[in-house]
């Protein structure tokens, strides 16, 4: 099936976004519909209904909405939706200068009606429209025809200033409702500007400027000082300083230099670099961030797929009860009267469009991964962002996600004092020197000393249990217990590797796997979050216990494979099931790919351009930084924080003005309030996410 992606141009409800979706999903032939109010962006998939199919049927539910492509779009969006809002202004000032002379000015009666009901065509032109057109096209209503209706009514019942009032707030408020949406828009469009705009391609001696798309494998380009980095690559000439905060939320610079690699989207800072190309842009680390950034908002979260529900039941009710205000307010009280209950009628249809309880969700989840992505912290989907507030214990794997898995030298210690710890190094390097073994590397990056691998002869390396070689004439065994005889009982909880000269123990090195920087604070602020804390590891317990103990988890358990770590999730997870609880595992990639898929919530420490962490989990920390686990929980608190404040502010003001209106209290422009000015305030409340 081919996906096709569009961006709907002049879409300015979110309800409507709804509808649009809803409509879409029922043709036949359309597969994983979404319509993202927040970008306007539409997506489906297809093989056999085109373009124009799909526009008629937008066209039928929203008559001014134009299907455009994506790249069609982004050059002239800006000046788009900035010239349309004039207009709407241009439109308005006309309307309320025509209201002003009908209403204030002593002119003849004749005069006053015509100028008040040019009044009312102005300002009412684009509502009538769309509702006209809707009404025809679909059979439908929405909130163009409840207004139309409000304010024609108000005019018919003798309340023309209340009517031209109401049209007035309301445009005023769709003016600002819209410049609101699109800072929001803006401001999360900013947080994501990392899409580098040209690539310097070198060819011979020449210099061509062209688009990262047209850039090869293998090609050579020109990154200069203060430029984006266009494509994954490696130095093949200069050294420099990188900004890599776009894609990882760190501020600190990375140095670089000849044989490095370097990703997508990092700044040059100093000097210039030359880069042969290893990727093209559509695999390159920035496009694929980008894409999982896109396609993140498209993934909905229960709290907005209910109020989506919310919303197609709530119109029709109120409507219902505008109607029964109409009819039976005058039978059930003598002192109102069918003039009366008619207006009161009118204000239920006013506020009956659910814009601000449909808007402030999906913007806000918007907002969320923006913000989360700005930090480092790439989440797949609305649905994890909104679930990991909700997280109550974290299981970490040990090796690569709490420690480095890198080894390094705790101890040295001689037991023959007839050799030296200077002695034992040069045994330990020249042996380990002909190994690609990981312990190997580790040590040899400790011990930095000169020695001549000429004099090694007969060296062997012992699968599990370690090497062994011949040096001027002695027998030289380097590696565990059971390689080289140790029978000491030792409760030593740390990794040793001892060195064995022809039938003697000489020594023994302790070697430790490196806590990652920041890990006990991060527990501890877990813990203060009232989030326990577990680890899965495959290493031995002793070991284990010793990270442990050092960071601050107690809950652990060793020895396992990744079935046992499989089974074991899965038991805790089904334990957490009937509670309001989320159960996350915490990895460092593909390896534990199978634990990350069954926990609630999978987040992967694979660091920056990690293919298989950005494949495997939910969550992906940009950094090893483990402190953004607790940046991501705070976030994901924040929105729904927000989100709550958002639905009891626009229920509960739209409940007290419907109260307030059969009782005769509130007029239409509480109305227009509990509508519009509801609309706003949640938006910039909204706001407050991307802070």
């Amino acid at each position: 099936m081919k996906k096709c992606e569009y961006i709907l141009e002049n879409l300015d409800c979110a309800n409507c976004a709804n509808k649009i979706q809803d409509k879409l999903s029922k043709k036949e032939g359309l597969k994983d519909v979404n319509v993202n109010f927040s970008k306007l962006k539409l997506t489906y998939y297809t093989e056999n209904v085109s373009k124009e199919e799909v526009e008629k049927i937008i066209l039928s539910l929203e008559p001014e909405v134009v299907m455009k492509e994506i790249a069609d779009y982004n050059t002239k969006k800006e000046e788009s939706a900035n010239s349309k809002i004039k207009l709407e202004i241009l439109r308005l000032i006309v309307g309320i200068i025509l209201a002003v002379i009908g209403l204030l000015l002593n002119i003849p009666e004749i005069l006053k009606e015509v100028f008040i009901i040019s009044a009312y065509l102005t300002l009412l032109y684009r509502t009538i429209k769309n509702a006209c057109t809707l009404l025809v096209r679909s059979k439908s209503i929405d909130e163009s025809f409840l207004i139309t209706v409000s304010c024609i009514g108000a005019y018919l019942v003798g309340e023309r200033f209340e009517g031209l009032m109401v049209i007035i707030l309301y445009e005023i408020g769709k003016i600002l409702e819209d410049k609101a949406v699109n800072k929001t828009r803006k401001s999360i469009a900013d947080l994501m500007n990392i899409k580098p705009e040209y690539a310097n391609i070198k060819n011979g001696e020449n210099i061509n400027k062209v688009s990262p798309e047209e850039v090869k494998v293998g090609d050579i380009i020109i990154v200069k000082q203060g430029e984006k980095i266009p494509l994954d690559g490696v130095i093949i000439k200069g050294k420099t300083s990188l900004n890599t905060a776009s894609l990882t939320g760190e501020s600190k610079l990375t140095k670089v230099k000849e044989t490095d690699n370097v990703l997508s989207g990092s700044i040059n800072t100093d000097g210039i670099i030359e880069i042969k190309v290893t990727e093209r842009y559509e695999n390159s680390t920035v496009s694929r961030i980008l894409e999982l950034v896109e396609n993140a908002s498209d993934k909905k979260a229960k709290t907005e797929t209910f109020v989506n529900r919310a919303a197609k039941i709530y119109t029709p009710i109120v409507i219902i009860l505008a109607i029964l205000v109409a009819v039976f307010l005058p039978i059930l009280s003598k002192e109102v009267t069918y003039s009366q209950s008619v207006y009161r009628a009118l204000i239920f249809l006013v506020i009956s469009c659910p814009c601000a309880i449909a808007i402030s969700v999906p913007l806000s989840y918007f907002s969320g991964i923006g913000k989360s992505s700005k930090e480092g912290i790439l989440i797949k989907g609305s649905d994890y962002l909104d679930s990991l507030k909700n997280v109550k214990e974290i299981v970490f794997d040990k090796t690569g996600t709490l420690t480095k898995g890198e080894f390094g030298i705790q101890e040295i210690k001689v037991l023959n004092e007839k050799y030296t710890i200077e002695k034992l190094k040069e045994f330990l390097v020249l042996g380990e020197s002909f190994s690609n073994h990981p312990i190997a590397k580790s040590i040899l990056k400790e011990i930095d000393i000169e020695v001549n691998k000429d004099e090694v002869e007969n060296y062997k390396e012992i699968s599990g249990k370690g090497i062994s070689y011949e040096l001027k004439g002695d027998k030289i065994l380097i590696g565990n217990e059971e390689l080289t005889g140790y029978e000491e009982k030792s409760e030593e909880s740390l990794s040793k590797i001892f060195i064995k000269v022809n039938q003697e123990i000489i020594g023994y090195v302790v070697l430790s796997d490196k806590i990652k920087p920041g890990t006990k604070e991060m527990i501890e602020k877990l813990k203060a979050m009232q989030i326990k804390t577990k680890m899965f590891t495959g290493d031995k317990l002793e070991v284990a216990k010793e990270v442990g103990k050092i960071v601050g988890i107690t809950d652990i358990k060793a020895e396992m494979l990744p079935e046992n770590k499989y089974n074991e999730m899965e038991k805790i997870v089904k334990e957490k099931s009937n509670k309001d609880c989320k159960v996350a595992f915490v990895g460092d990639g593909i390896n534990d790919s199978p634990v990350l898929a069954i926990s609630d919530i999978g987040i992967s420490m694979g660091g920056v351009g990690s293919e298989s962490a950005i494949e495997a989990s939910d969550v992906v920390i940009m950094t090893d930084n483990l402190e953004k686990i607790v940046d991501a929980i705070k976030i994901s608190k924040k929105t729904g924080d927000i989100i709550k404040q958002n639905l009891i502010f626009a229920i509960g003001i739209k409940a007290l003005i419907l109260l307030l209106s059969v009782l005769g209290i509130a007029n239409m422009w509480e109305a227009v309030f509990a509508d519009v000015g509801v609309t706003l305030i949640t938006i910039f409340n909204t706001l407050r996410i991307l802070k």
